[in-house]
């Protein structure tokens, strides 16, 4: 016995004695929290700086990027007084080709997505592989046409013109979102309101529609982006300074503008506002789903 315990105790111990940690142990859950908020503090800061750096452009009085300072010590606004004066038609002819194109996505996406989800015919597979397959189509195929019928309809270098054609990319993106949300609705909440004498499309206007209002949200806010960032349409289709998007703006004011970027980056900046202020406003509608409420 005396020597069995002897060996026990020159044996080391299995368990080591709390508060001397191993040193391969890993890092415990506060450090790996601490860790990884640290990796992406950094990844955020290197995929931010490009927007800092343009901000940073726009409020340099020299207008020279070159000789710019990482901070802008004596910010200056004569770039953000020269871009609203040479490009603040061109944001406002923007704003109304992305509102517009947002309005006719939806009118026409919403129906036909619901069609989609709830009626059942052979067809339906069909028709959705079509809308797939649109949207495979290289956007320069698709404008080189529209130049053709333009031409021949008058409707180059019109507001008309441009909406219907950014509508070409945001209808089917519209469709297979809120199709992929009308599926969930119970057909017994319109059949109810067919009951009680709505019409087709009472049922489905004041029905459906605040049914879906997170997925109408969701879809015109990617509406309003194609349209707002579009520059091939704008383009191919646009030959005039009578209509000219802000993108287009920016491309050619680069080449007027070689000495002053400040003018340049603060309608960048300026160009940018809109699409921020959308996304913050709308981020809370993104996230689905007000069925639940619906059918209680």
């Amino acid at each position: 016995m005396t020597s069995a315990s002897a060996v026990l105790k020159t044996r080391p111990s299995a368990h080591p004695r709390p508060g001397r940690p191993r040193p391969w142990a890993r890092p415990t859950g506060s450090g790996r929290g601490a860790i990884n908020t640290t990796l992406g503090v950094i990844f955020l800061g290197i995929m931010l700086f490009p927007i800092y750096w343009m901000i940073n452009a726009s409020l340099q009085p020299s207008g020279n990027t070159l000789n710019a300072d990482f901070f802008p010590w004596n910010p200056s606004f004569a770039g953000y007084e020269k871009a609203i004066a040479d490009q603040g038609g061109n944001l406002v002819t923007s704003l109304i080709v992305s509102l517009g194109t947002v309005l006719f996505s939806l009118v026409i996406a919403a129906p036909a997505a619901y069609a989609l989800a709830q009626f059942r015919f052979r067809w339906i597979n069909i028709a959705l592989l079509a809308i797939l397959i649109s949207q495979m189509i290289p956007g320069i195929v698709i404008a080189n046409a529209l130049y053709a019928a333009y031409n021949d309809v008058g409707l180059l270098n019109s507001i008309p013109g441009l909406i219907l054609a950014d509508a070409t990319h945001a209808i089917p993106f519209a469709i297979l979102i809120l199709r992929a949300f009308m599926i969930g609705i119970p057909p017994s909440i319109v059949e109810a309101a067919r009951v009680d004498g709505a019409g087709l499309v009472r049922a489905f206007m004041s029905i459906v529609v605040p049914i879906s209002r997170n997925s109408l949200i969701t879809a015109g806010l990617f509406a309003f982006l194609f349209s707002w960032s579009d520059f091939l349409f704008a383009l191919t289709l646009t030959t005039t300074d009578e209509v000219r998007p802000v993108t287009l703006g920016i491309y050619q004011y680069l080449g007027t503008q070689v000495s002053n970027w400040s003018a340049v980056m603060a309608t960048a900046v300026l160009s940018s506002v809109p699409a921020i202020v959308l996304l913050l406003i709308a981020q809370k509608y993104i996230a689905a789903g007000a069925i639940g409420g619906a059918v209680k």
